[in-house]
């Protein structure tokens, strides 16, 4: 399992982006990284800005550092680049597109959601964040779980991205459910990164 040790809002700073919606604010007012030397010049190495590309997209997604080489292994014999494939490979998590859905708030949030067994593919309880989704697979809440305070929130529409749903999943908030109707492109993923620069991080 990551580690979630660390604050959201520590972490957000140090990486240079906001994880979470509650880090947005204080991101806004503190933009540099945390510690009485946050503010300081800093001296970046060609492996230090690779390294911290790598940690950016690893933290987005909320995966281990075993998650993530195994995603990259899988990207690299995907056709095309390896960088768009290994974003296209991390958005497909199930947890990944519940989030994307709106029915969760965080990546945190929907990993929990999954976990709990509130989530179901296919008519089928699964309680793995990592299981990968497939295009025309039907994601929903299951209906023990329908009534539950989180998910009437989500119906809603509290947890929705201000921006628009990617263009890849179709979605009925007030059935609580969605559809993968294709994969990803990089365009249409929604992360923050330079997928090249942690393609080099391992390929080093």
């Amino acid at each position: 399992m990551p580690n979630q040790s660390r604050p959201k809002v520590k972490k957000s700073r140090a990486l240079g982006i906001a994880l979470t919606p509650k880090a947005v604010k204080y991101f806004e007012a503190r933009p540099y990284p945390p510690g009485e030397h946050g503010r300081g010049r800093k001296q970046n190495s060609d492996y230090k800005v690779r390294l911290l590309e790598k940690q950016r997209l690893r933290a987005q997604y909320d995966i281990s550092e075993r998650q993530m080489a195994r995603a990259y292994d899988r990207a690299r014999k995907a056709e095309g680049k390896t960088g768009e494939a290994l974003v296209i490979e991390l958005e497909r998590r199930l947890d990944a597109l519940v989030l994307r859905s709106g029915i969760a708030r965080t990546i945190y949030q929907a990993r929990q959601m999954v976990v709990h067994g509130h989530i179901e593919v296919n008519g089928g309880k699964v309680d793995k964040p990592s299981f990968r989704v497939r295009p025309d697979d039907v994601v929903m809440v299951r209906e023990r779980s329908r009534e539950k305070s989180l998910f009437q929130v989500a119906r809603e529409g509290g947890f929705a991205a201000d921006g628009e749903t990617p263009r890849y999943l179709q979605v009925n908030l007030k059935a609580l459910a969605f559809r993968l109707d294709r994969d990803p492109q990089r365009k249409e993923v929604p992360v923050i990164c330079d997928e090249q620069l942690v393609v080099e991080y391992y390929a080093r």
